[in-house]
């Protein structure tokens, strides 16, 4: 294993870095990532070893918290490790619906701190993976990477050209697709129980899109007691998944 000095020669290898525990832990666990590098405290280095399952196969790089300020910036959390990957393969849409649980639809989400969180809901209630369109979203990043605590080397995200599309291909494999917008009715999940279900959220602020709100079959909202009409993004998908979820476990 190499300990050379580190250099900013990372501008040039291509990708970008990772941060923080559970983002590294889980690209280096994902075998469909590419690794380059690992930067690493020895405090940190050590409780990393004693997570993993299996021997590292890059080389990696002891060094100061200071070092990884400058790679990752002043404000990351980086908990004294980041990892230099490249961006991980686009699935297939068959690859996500022969998995169980409801498929994530994002219109135009493009705040990476929002899609990380979405990652990380999507993780936790058993979402079958996740789809944005290609130019209306956020890149891979280790500000996205971070949000998403090592959800999203283990939910599968697509891109695609056109959601509408994709949309019209999920209804011929038999999902019903609910729109998320506080105009419509409130999302019961025991009308979706046993049923194959996509959840399509709009940009906040924006909503979802005339053309893809068309495509729906069903617009769907939350049950809010307060006098508030709408929530964040990540924290309205969070509970729209648990109510579809949780009805298909009871």
């Amino acid at each position: 294993m190499s300990k050379k000095p580190v250099s900013n020669s990372h501008q040039k290898e291509g990708g970008y870095w990772l941060y923080g525990l559970h983002s590294v832990q889980a690209a280096l666990k994902n075998p469909l990532r590419q690794k380059n590098r690992l930067l690493a405290t020895q405090e940190t280095f050590d409780t990393l070893m004693t997570k993993l399952e299996r021997p590292l196969n890059i080389s990696y790089e002891i060094v100061d918290r200071m070092m990884l300020d400058r790679f990752c910036g002043r404000d990351a959390v980086h908990q004294g490790v980041a990892l230099q990957v490249m961006p991980l393969p686009d699935p297939d849409l068959e690859d996500i619906v022969k998995r169980h649980g409801p498929v994530l639809i994002l219109d135009q989400v493009t705040d990476p701190r929002n899609v990380g969180a979405i990652l990380r809901s999507a993780m936790a209630f058993g979402a079958a993976g996740i789809i944005m369109q290609d130019r209306h979203s956020p890149e891979e990043s280790g500000v996205l990477a971070k949000a998403a605590s090592g959800a999203l080397d283990s939910v599968l995200v697509m891109k695609v050209v056109n959601l509408s599309r994709i949309m019209k291909q999920l209804k011929e494999k038999g999902f019903w697709v609910l729109g998320m917008d506080a105009q419509g009715e409130v999302l019961n999940g025991q009308n979706y129980k046993k049923r194959k279900v996509a959840l399509v959220l709009g940009a906040e602020g924006k909503g979802l899109r005339q053309l893809v709100r068309q495509n729906c079959d069903e617009i769907v909202s939350l049950y809010m007691a307060g006098d508030i009409d709408s929530l964040n993004v990540s924290v309205a998908g969070a509970i729209a998944l648990y109510e579809i979820i949780h009805s298909n476990l009871i």
